[in-house]
Order: structure tokens, then sequence, then C-alpha cells
């Protein structure tokens, strides 16, 4: 998984009937793209997260 500042993290949700969360890339904390990732949540909360396999890294670029 690789992303950069500015791409969004969207966590999928486990069961049904839960959202995905959606997330703003704000620092790349690993090398060469890799996480972990510093993150900023709608409400202005950020976080420090390491993506497992139900997180995908959307481009904007790839949403135009």
């Amino acid at each position: 998984m690789r992303a950069s500042q500015g791409d969004q993290l969207v966590q999928h949700g486990r069961v049904v009937g839960q959202h995905d969360q959606v997330t703003e890339i704000v620092e790349v904390m690993g090398t060469g793209g890799n996480p972990p990732y510093r993150v900023r949540f709608p409400d202005g909360r950020e976080a420090i997260m390491s993506p497992g396999p139900d997180c995908e890294v959307r481009h904007p670029q790839e949403q135009k």
C-alpha cells in the first residue's frame, strides 16, 4: 500500500450496516509512501494508522 499526502484512506465496514470510514492522509511517516500514516478524520481529530486488509487508498487524480 502506497500513499501520499492528500490521499484518502478508506476503512471499509466489517459488518452489515457499518459505513466506510474515510480519512485524509496528512503525513506519510513511512519510507516510499508506506505506512504508518497520520490521518485526519472529518471531525478534525488526528491519529496514526497502519492500515490493514480492510483499507484502501484513494488517490485524488483517480476520482476525477
